[in-house]
């Protein structure tokens, strides 16, 4: 099943202490890495060749490193096949520098 968020709805939002998150994911890139929001997605590129779920499974340790969790605590609820991803991360211990650019913190 393909998930595309509804357009206007923000790239995250929590409930309770879990980090709800739409990505737009891009594998074969050069560098793991992650980007600006597109719409109501964040952009997220992965070196990692989309093959069997290895560039999402990829993107899970990337971002459990960047969020310092454990890879367990990503889920992903929607788009395990597809570049339209829906993750849940329960209680990142960290936040990358673009959930800080946002006005949603306002």
């Amino acid at each position: 099943m393909k998930y595309i968020p509804p357009p206007g709805e923000p790239f995250f939002r929590w409930e309770a202490d879990t980090l709800v998150l739409n990505v737009l994911g891009s594998p074969r890139s050069k560098a793991d890495a992650i980007l600006k929001p597109k719409g109501s997605q964040l952009c997220i590129s992965v070196t990692a060749v989309p093959r069997a779920g290895r560039a999402t499974d990829h993107m899970v340790a990337f971002l459990a490193k960047e969020f310092d969790v454990d890879p367990s605590a990503i889920e992903v609820v929607h788009g395990r096949m597809n570049v339209n991803k829906l993750l849940r991360i329960k209680a990142p211990n960290q936040l990358p520098a673009v959930f800080q650019q946002t006005s949603l913190f306002d």
